[in-house]
């Protein structure tokens, strides 16, 4: 679909973006096949030095050597046993979490003001609009991290004392001899609390969706969606696998078919088509992947992308078919087996990798917290006023406590959807209230919807606003720079695009 012709001497674009793509997939040099005119691309361990190739564009070098500056910013600012000393006057703001939504405040707040600590089991914001392309190798997994490391240690939050402003820690960096104890236990005390903890893949309890499904919400589940493609692609192209063996291992089922699932079979969808064929035998007059590879999508709705609208929706579904990949609407699944599907209705589908994207489930840390007002219905959200201030059981508000992100809902306000642009429109409010001085006249929430966007896979996407909906190119040009400009770094904001 995107082949150019072009002379001997001249390589298309695609074939520039096959060869970074597959060198990225395999995590160091690229394929022979691939590599005769194109750099060889660095492996992510960060002690090794960048190794230019001579003909590397000034633009490259900076954004390649640029990696070697953050070695300084992930040092940790100041340990545990130095909180007290260094706070000084400054008031201590403890968040809890680093998504979209504690990522925002720590970043903007005040640091004269506030001494600001993160309580988080990892150690990074991840921009999780590119984890889907950093899942096949269209981005490295660095353009999707930003370090917050010298704001705390990778430590879980286990339960808060409203009462004695101080939170219960355990750490998660337990030792060979004691991880089966946990980390150590500690308290830290804070003077704000900003609850951002974020919330968990949904499964329904399905049983086997653990043990047999891959989820897509970190850099660290990309990283393992890459290599099972990989694998599966390399046993597929064993001379001893059996055409049947080959049609499961490179089945890629996608159940769900939000914006997550959508963006995934987009991305998998071009790294099949574009860059997989030349790099895997062929079988007959046709390639390994033609032959046998498939993406579906399962959805229990009646259409993908519910949330959009239906103009919008029925293009993608269309789109997306006459790409190839197949759409199953009303299916519920009833349970997962090793490399098997079974659905309602007695229908079972092998798979050679299966990837969650339903939705979802409430982080047990907020199940934990005790004497505050949720929600009633399965989310069970924290509710807040309408100035995010966390709420007692009563109604009424706890001093200096607050709620934002996928975790949070302003009670009696209206139903906002639990994604990135919510999460950061409330941090960005919180961090004028923290930065006022005069939290008692800042205006109550109100958000302020700028559209919503899905990448469907051959440069093209969708974007719904708020008067005018966009489709195709136009929309993909939209959403390659919409998520360019929300990158953080200037690493990233020049790697990004060098890498695209």
């Amino acid at each position: 679909m995107r082949r150019i012709s072009r002379g001997n001497d001249c390589p298309s674009r695609e074939d520039a973006n096959t060869s970074r793509r597959s060198g990225r997939l395999n995590e160091g040099p690229l394929r022979a096949e691939s590599a005769s005119s194109w750099l060889q691309y660095l492996n992510q361990r960060e002690p090794e030095p960048p190794i230019f190739h001579p003909n590397m564009s000034l633009a490259r070098r900076v954004a390649l050597s640029s990696v070697r500056t953050q070695t300084q910013p992930w040092r940790r600012l100041y340990s545990s046993t130095e909180l007290d000393a260094r706070k000084g006057d400054r008031q201590r703001l403890v968040v809890i979490g680093s998504g979209w939504a504690g990522f925002g405040v720590l970043r903007g707040v005040d640091k004269k003001k506030y001494q600001t600590v993160v309580i988080s089991p990892r150690s990074y914001f991840a921009f999780t609009p590119l984890l889907a392309s950093t899942a096949v190798g269209t981005l490295e997994f660095r353009t999707a991290i930003e370090p917050v490391r010298r704001k705390g240690v990778e430590r879980w939050a286990e339960t808060v004392d409203f009462k004695d402003k101080s939170i219960l820690v355990q750490s998660n960096l337990a030792t060979e001899l004691d991880k089966d104890q946990g980390g150590e236990k500690f308290t830290v005390k804070y003077d704000k609390l900003v609850i951002a903890p974020g919330a968990y893949s949904q499964t329904f309890g399905t049983p086997g969706v653990t043990q047999h499904a891959y989820f897509l919400k970190d850099v660290a589940d990309a990283r393992r969606i890459r290599q099972r493609v990989l694998s599966n692609f390399e046993k597929a192209a064993l001379p001893t696998t059996s055409p049947a063996e080959r049609d499961k291992l490179l089945h890629f089922a996608i159940v769900g078919g939000g914006a997550t699932g959508v963006e995934f079979a987009a991305e998998l969808h071009d790294l099949l088509h574009d860059d997989l064929p030349d790099l895997y035998p062929t079988q007959g007059t046709r390639s390994l992947v033609e032959e046998h590879a498939r993406i579906t999508i399962y959805d229990v709705a009646p259409r993908i992308l519910g949330m959009f609208d239906t103009a919008l929706g029925e293009f993608a579904e269309r789109h997306l078919k006459r790409e190839g990949v197949s759409i199953r609407p009303n299916h519920v699944v009833e349970r997962v087996e090793s490399g098997m599907l079974h659905f309602k209705g007695g229908e079972a589908v092998p798979f050679g990798m299966l990837v969650w994207a339903t939705g979802l489930a409430t982080n047990p840390f907020v199940k934990s917290l005790k004497g505050i007002e949720k929600e009633p219905a399965h989310q069970a959200r924290i509710l807040t006023d309408a100035k995010l201030r966390v709420l007692k059981e009563g109604g009424e508000a706890i001093e200096d406590v607050f709620a934002l992100g996928d975790c949070a809902a302003v009670k009696d306000g209206p139903v906002l959807p639990t994604t990135a642009q919510v999460a950061s429109q409330k941090a960005n409010y919180l961090v004028k209230h923290f930065n006022s001085g005069d939290p008692d006249r800042t205006t109550d929430f109100v958000f302020k919807n700028f559209g919503a966007l899905a990448y469907l896979g051959g440069w093209r996407a969708i974007m719904q606003g708020e008067s005018q909906n966009i489709k195709g190119w136009a929309a993909w040009v939209i959403w390659r720079g919409a998520y360019l400009t929300k990158s953080v770094s200037w690493r990233n904001k020049i790697l990004i695009p060098t890498l695209w």
